[in-house]
């Protein structure tokens, strides 16, 4: 039987591990311990480990992670809710999130509609990147909820609806 750890060695192997395999460093304690688990406590999806993440730019790293962070916040809205953005220091207001891109090496661009319905487009260089999600009422009371994580990477694993209303 092996011998079991003490928790600063097990520590200690799992940052070996991670840092051996390349994978980004990532943390976040909640004041609520029964919180549900965010995007960092996760494990990083198959997906996001296939290629190094020496290869790739900027613009593809934070475009990854910010899908990792619409998905896990999205599993946490109700079927009367939807995922927006807010901007950070700025009276631009929200954006009811439709679509997420990049272009390499430092651009992204974030697709969707403003408080009035209107089509909206940003695009941020990722060194100014400040985003904050938020939960908005549908737009449309008979129709589903839309959920825009889930599409926004194919191939990664998780649920259909990417929400907690089902």
């Amino acid at each position: 039987m092996p011998k079991k750890l003490d928790p600063a060695a097990e520590a200690a192997l799992e940052a070996a591990v991670i840092k051996a395999a390349g994978l980004p460093r990532c943390h976040a304690i909640l004041a609520d311990p029964a919180a549900p688990l965010t995007a960092e406590q996760q494990p990083l999806p198959a997906a996001l480990q296939r290629r190094p993440l020496a290869e790739k730019s900027p613009a593809e790293w934070a475009y990854e992670r910010l899908i990792l962070y619409i998905r896990n916040f999205e599993s946490q809205l109700d079927a009367q809710q939807e995922i927006a953005m807010g901007f950070a220091g700025n009276d631009a207001g929200v954006l009811k999130i439709e679509g997420l891109g990049f272009f390499e090496p430092d651009l992204l661009t974030f697709y969707g509609r403003d408080d009035d319905g209107k089509k909206t487009q940003l695009i941020q260089h990722v060194s100014q990147l400040s985003v904050m999600l938020r939960a908005v009422p549908k737009s449309t009371s008979e129709a589903p909820p839309t959920r825009i994580g889930f599409r926004l990477a194919s191939g990664w694993t998780g649920g259909e609806s990417g929400d907690a209303s089902a």
